[in-house]
């Protein structure tokens, strides 16, 4: 599989009326609102975010590290259990057999395995880690659905540098704009995400039959969370240090452009690091980070009630909560708010609005780093009261 363009060939690729279209850069799909009155509705008729508070039910128990989680077109869920399983629920019911088990590089604590999943019938898209002589590498790979199994399997993209034990990344997401978006970790390797170039600290895109592969952003520590809002604007989460190059914490979450830079290894969120040298180009700053406590942040999605406009819901490991942000509908790159709308139920791993106005959430206790209950993991199902 050949490596990504330079940013460069990218930029201008993005810029040309010939470029193929699917190595171009996403762009918003329509203008933002203006702002409105506290209380009012804006004028698209939708009104501002109001309280948030759940019922929960649990789907399914008894899990191992369930890691993302996608629905298909007729409500069916699909979803990755790190050890190398697919799983179905299908009419609230958890079937008992995988619809697909992988060999995969995973050891409890660690962050490679079975990761991401996408779903466009008649197939399902992944991201996993796998061994090799020369170390861990994580490929992104292709199935085609055959009933309640998943077969045939294409290799998409590979090559992609996995970590000894961390910074694998492995989100995997369908865009507005019809491709495929994956995060991708720097496995420890500051040096990864000093580049604009090559597979790792980046977002990636690339077209469905794998084809246009290029970078979206790049700087990133270990990215694990991809979400779009209603105009097409995408929003990243990514962990901050663990006392590498002397610092800790600092998790954020970036509106992400295409071609920006975000950071890492030179900042972590608005801090210097000890990183030498130079940047290469101006950095995104973050719309929100944790400071000097630690939130771990993976899966995002983006959720509203009935009649309201949406906000951006993420899941927090280290936090063991489910933060909400309200964005400035006229500024994309402005946090309004920010709270903690649910939690109680140990490490959350990722979240995904479903068609029923319902949001779902993944637990993560079982992976050699949270206390699991008598029922972990599990799929909730989070329906407003």
């Amino acid at each position: 599989m050949p490596r990504l363009p330079a940013l460069a060939l990218l930029l201008a690729a993005a810029c040309s009326s010939a470029a193929p279209a699917s190595t171009r850069s996403p762009s918003p799909a329509g203008s933002p609102a203006a702002p409105s009155p506290a209380g009012g509705a804006t004028p698209s008729g939708l009104a501002p975010p109001g309280p948030l508070s759940f019922d929960v039910q649990p789907l399914a128990t008894g899990l191992t590290a369930p890691w993302a989680l996608a629905f298909g077109a007729d409500g069916t869920i699909w979803f990755t259990e790190r050890p190398g399983r697919v799983r179905i629920i299908r009419n609230g019911r958890l079937l008992p057999a995988p619809a697909l088990t992988l060999n995969v590089a995973q050891q409890p604590g660690c962050e490679g395995g079975l990761l991401g999943i996408a779903v466009k019938e008649p197939y399902v898209y992944l991201a996993y880690t796998y061994a090799t002589s020369s170390g861990n590498t994580n490929r992104v790979a292709r199935f085609t659905i055959a009933g309640d199994s998943l077969t045939a399997e294409k290799v998409l993209l590979d090559g992609i540098r996995g970590g000894v034990c961390y910074h694998d990344g492995g989100r995997l997401k369908i865009g507005p704009d019809g491709l495929l978006y994956l995060t991708t970790g720097e496995t420890f390797n500051a040096s990864l995400a000093a580049s604009p170039t090559g597979l790792n600290g980046k977002v990636l895109a690339l077209g469905l039959d794998g084809s246009g592969e290029h970078v979206v952003g790049w700087g990133f520590r270990n990215p694990q969370g991809l979400a779009w809002d209603a105009a097409g604007h995408l929003y990243v989460s990514n962990n901050g240090p663990t006392g590498d190059l002397g610092l800790c914490c600092h998790d954020s979450i970036f509106y992400v452009q295409p071609g920006g830079f975000y950071g890492w290894p030179w900042w972590a969120a608005n801090v210097r690091t000890a990183y030498g040298g130079t940047p290469p180009q101006a950095r995104t700053p973050p719309i929100a980070n944790s400071g000097d406590t630690v939130w771990a942040p993976s899966g995002m999605t983006f959720f509203a009630l009935p009649g309201q406009q949406a906000s951006l819901l993420v899941t927090e490991l280290s936090g063991k909560a489910l933060r909400r942000l309200i964005i400035d509908p006229a500024d994309p790159a402005h946090v309004v708010s920010t709270s903690i709308v649910f939690s109680g139920y140990g490490r959350l791993r990722d979240v995904v609005a479903g068609p029923d106005a319902c949001a779902y959430v993944l637990t993560q206790n079982r992976d050699g780093r949270g206390t699991p209950s008598a029922a972990d993991d599990q799929v909730l199902r989070l329906c407003p009261k």
